[in-house]
C-alpha cells in the first residue's frame, strides 16, 4: 500500500485543516499556562519598578543622616566666608571652620626674589643655585654661554627658579624669579657665571595679623591661621588699619536641596503605586498590581512614617512634624514642600531643623528597610512570583512535549485514513470501469 506524505492527497479531503482544529482545542490548557506566566511576568517587571522607586527614596532618607560621628549641624552646614576689602585678600572656607568674625591686618605680601644678569655673565661652564635651606641646592650646565641657553638649562633642570629673557634697551637681560618666601632666596655662583647679577626683588614673607595676633606666612596663600579657612593676600591694609574677615554657617542650601530630593522620591512613590493599582471602569483595564496586597502595605508604611512621633519639640513645646517645615499631603496623596516656610523655620532655629531632618532621614530609612530591605516584604513577593513562573514553565515544557506526541499520533491516524481512502477510492474507480465495459459489450 502506498504512503501518503501529505494529508488529504489521497481521499480529497482537508485532513491537515482538521489536525490544526484538533491541535488548537488540545492546546488550550497550554496556551492558558503561556498567559499565566505573562501575567505573572508583568507583575514581577511591576514589583521591579516599586523596588526601585522605594530604593530611591531609602537613599534620598540616607542623605539626610548625618554620617557616623558627624552631627546635623555639620552634615548640612556649609560656612562661607567674606572679606571687607577684597582688594586685600579672598576667602575660600574648608572643611573644620567655624563661625566667627575678626579683623585683618595685611603689612607685607610675600615676594619671590628676581636677579638679573647680562650677556656677559656665563661662559657656558656649570651654574650653582644655593639656598639657605641647603638641600634645595641644584646646579645646571648649559648648552652654550648665549642667556638662551642658560634660560633653557635653568626652566629645564632648576628648582624653583625660573628664568626669562627681557630684550631692553641695553640689551638682553636674563630675569631669575625663585618663589615667594624669605627661605626660598638664591644666591648664583659656580665655574660658569663670570659675572655678579643685581638683585631686583629681595625675598620676603608675608606678614599679617589677625584680631592683633602677629602671623608670618611664606606664601600669599595662607592656610593655617584660621582653622578651615584659606586666605589668599592680594594687597596690604593702611598702616594701623584694618579689614573684617568673616565666616559665617548657612543651613538653607543642603537642607532645602536634601528635602527637596526626599520629597520628589517620595511622590514618585505614590505616583507609581497609584499607577500600578489603577482600574479604568470605563475601558475595563487595570495596573499590573491591581488589588495586591504590597500596594497597600507601602501606603499604609508611607504614611506611619510620615506621621511618626518625633522626639523633639519647637521652642513652643509643640511636638515638631514635616508640616512644620513646610512639607504638607497634598490630596492625590503626595507631599508638597513650601520653600518659603522651610527658609523661615532654618532661620529661626537651624540647629532644630537640621536635627530634625537628620532624625526623619534615621525614620525613613529604617521603615522601608521593611518593605525594600533585604527579605523586604517587595523582595519576598517578587521571588514568590519568580517561584511560580518557574513551575508554570516546567509544566509548559511537558505539555510541549505532550502535544508533539498528540500530533504525531493524529498524523499517523489520519495519513492510515488517508491511504485507506485512497485505495477505496481506486478500487470503486475500477468497478466502475469494468461495469461500464460490460454495459459497452452488452
Amino acid at each position: 500500500m502506498a504512503t501518503i506524505t501529505s494529508l488529504g492527497v489521497g481521499s480529497g479531503m482537508n485532513l491537515q485543516g482538521l489536525l490544526e482544529s484538533l491541535m488548537k482545542v488540545e492546546r488550550l490548557p497550554l496556551d492558558n499556562l503561556k498567559l499565566q506566566v505573562s501575567s505573572f511576568n508583568t507583575k514581577i517587571s511591576a514589583m521591579g519598578t516599586l523596588a526601585s522607586r522605594l530604593s530611591a527614596l531609602q537613599t534620598a532618607a540616607k542623605n539626610l543622616k548625618p554620617d557616623t560621628l558627624q552631627s546635623a549641624m555639620d552634615k548640612f552646614g556649609t560656612y562661607k566666608g567674606a572679606v571687607g576689602d577684597e582688594k586685600v585678600a579672598s576667602i575660600t572656607v574648608g572643611a573644620g571652620a567655624q563661625s566667627g568674625s575678626y579683623s585683618l591686618e595685611v603689612s607685607q605680601l610675600a615676594q619671590g626674589q628676581k636677579s638679573r644678569f647680562d650677556a656677559s655673565s656665563f661662559n657656558g661652564g656649570a651654574i650653582e643655585f644655593s639656598f639657605g635651606d641647603s638641600s634645595k641646592n641644584f646646579s645646571v650646565t648649559p648648552s652654550g654661554s648665549s642667556l638662551s641657553a642658560v634660560a633653557n638649562a635653568i626652566n629645564q633642570g632648576g628648582k624653583g627658579v625660573t628664568a626669562t629673557i627681557v630684550n631692553g634697551d641695553g640689551g638682553q637681560q636674563l630675569v631669575l624669579t625663585g618663589q615667594e618666601g624669605a627661605g626660598n632666596a638664591f644666591a648664583v655662583g659656580g665655574a660658569g657665571v663670570t659675572g655678579s647679577g643685581t638683585t631686583i626683588q629681595s625675598a620676603q614673607d608675608a606678614n599679617l595679623k589677625i584680631d592683633g595676633i602677629s602671623v608670618t606666612s611664606s606664601s600669599n596663600t595662607v592656610t593655617d591661621a584660621v582653622t578651615g579657612v584659606t586666605l589668599q593676600l592680594k594687597g596690604t591694609t593702611q598702616p594701623g588699619s584694618s579689614t573684617s574677615l568673616t565666616v559665617e554657617a548657612e543651613y538653607s542650601d543642603k537642607l532645602t536641596k536634601g528635602l527637596a530630593d526626599f520629597v520628589k522620591a517620595f511622590n514618585d512613590v505614590i505616583n507609581t503605586v497609584k499607577s500600578l493599582g489603577a482600574y479604568d471602569a470605563e475601558a475595563k483595564t487595570s495596573g499590573a498590581l491591581n488589588g495586591n496586597r504590597i500596594l497597600r502595605e507601602t501606603e499604609t508604611t508611607l504614611r506611619n512614617l510620615v506621621f511618626g512621633q518625633s522626639s523633639l519639640q519647637d521652642q513652643n513645646g509643640e511636638t515638631m512634624m514635616l508640616s512644620k517645615l513646610g512639607i504638607t499631603f497634598q490630596k492625590d496623596g503626595t507631599l508638597s514642600l513650601d520653600n518659603d516656610k522651610l527658609t523661615s523655620a532654618i532661620k529661626k532655629d537651624p540647629n532644630l531643623i537640621a536635627n530634625f531632618t537628620a532624625e526623619i532621614g534615621n525614620r525613613f530609612n529604617t521603615g522601608l528597610d521593611r518593605l525594600a530591605g533585604t527579605g523586604g516584604l517587595v523582595g519576598s513577593a517578587t521571588e514568590s512570583l519568580r517561584s511560580s513562573v518557574r513551575g508554570l514553565e516546567k509544566r509548559q515544557e511537558a505539555m510541549e512535549t505532550r502535544m508533539v506526541a498528540i500530533e504525531e499520533r493524529y498524523r499517523k491516524q489520519f495519513s492510515a485514513l488517508d491511504t485507506l481512502l485512497s485505495s477505496m477510492n481506486s478500487t470503486s474507480n475500477y468497478l466502475a470501469q469494468q461495469l461500464a465495459s460490460l454495459n459497452t459489450s452488452k
